[in-house]
């Protein structure tokens, strides 16, 4: 896996050799960002050595590198999941390469299902925590010493600097903005009844198929993070109905420009 992160890393440096600070992972349907980076390079995942390709349609497969709110970027659009049967070492890849390249935090975008019965469809969420019911770990295996400690402390998953200056900046801006906790599943089955109400009873406030491999690896290797999941559809007694894909990205897509406008601002802060 070693040689693997820095042999990718190394054909990335032969093709772009400014350092990023940033790095941003953006969920299904939230591309749009790429739309505010000032692009200076632009690399898909098929000539990456060792990268995966993304199978999800509404996922570009690019590794984008430019300027954002001032700083200089590196950016997936389109992520891996699990359920399309990499494993999630292969999943989050990526955040490894990110942290060779340089990348100082880590900013990730989601799709999500609310639980929490106050929110709405639409609604934006910073995430400040999460539960990880995924069946397997990415830093299960041999410990990559060179990245980080074989048991690294998860007490901190969301950096509570930014979130702080991401609810003042939604604040700010007339962004109605939430906090919650994201619960990591499989997919790609969404949740049952029954699922949904387990959810909640845990002590979640959304669902999703992503992001919290992605928050552990980088955890893994010191990497503070900011989450932010737009609710696209609900998994509330009485309000549960039955939804698709070009459903899920419409609202996405929609919302978008709210959670655009403060990750952008976020990262001119830092």
């Amino acid at each position: 896996m070693w040689k693997k992160i820095v042999e990718a890393t190394e054909y990335i440096n032969q093709e772009f050799n400014l350092q990023p600070e940033i790095g941003i992972v953006l969920g299904t349907g939230l591309g749009g960002l790429v739309d505010e980076i000032k692009v200076l390079k632009s690399i898909s995942y098929t000539d990456i050595p060792h990268f995966p390709v993304s199978t999800v349609e509404s996922h570009s497969g690019k590794l984008i590198f430019g300027e954002l709110g001032g700083k200089l970027v590196v950016a997936m659009q389109g992520r891996f999941h699990y359920y399309e049967g990499y494993t999630l070492k292969e999943v989050t890849f990526p955040i490894r390469v990110m942290k060779m390249l340089g990348v100082k935090k880590l900013f990730l975008s989601n799709a999500s299902g609310g639980v929490n019965p106050d929110f709405e469809v639409g609604e934006i969420m910073i995430v400040n925590d999460h539960i990880d019911l995924f069946p397997d770990n990415p830093l299960t295996g041999k410990n990559i010493d060179e990245l980080g400690p074989r048991f690294p402390d998860m007490s901190d998953p969301y950096d509570s600097e930014m979130i702080k200056k991401a609810q003042e900046i939604a604040d700010k801006l007339g962004i109605k903005v939430s906090q919650g906790v994201y619960a990591g599943l499989t997919g790609p089955s969404l949740e049952t009844p029954a699922e949904y109400k387990y959810m909640r009873t845990i002590g979640a406030d959304t669902v999703g198929m992503s992001t919290v491999p992605e928050v552990i690896v980088a955890r893994h290797m010191s990497i503070p993070v900011f989450a932010i999941s737009i609710i696209t559809d609900l998994g509330v007694p009485g309000k549960i109905k039955k939804v698709n894909v070009a459903e899920i990205i419409a609202v996405a897509k929609k919302q978008e420009p709210k959670m655009t406008a403060v990750m952008k601002e976020l990262i001119a802060t830092i």
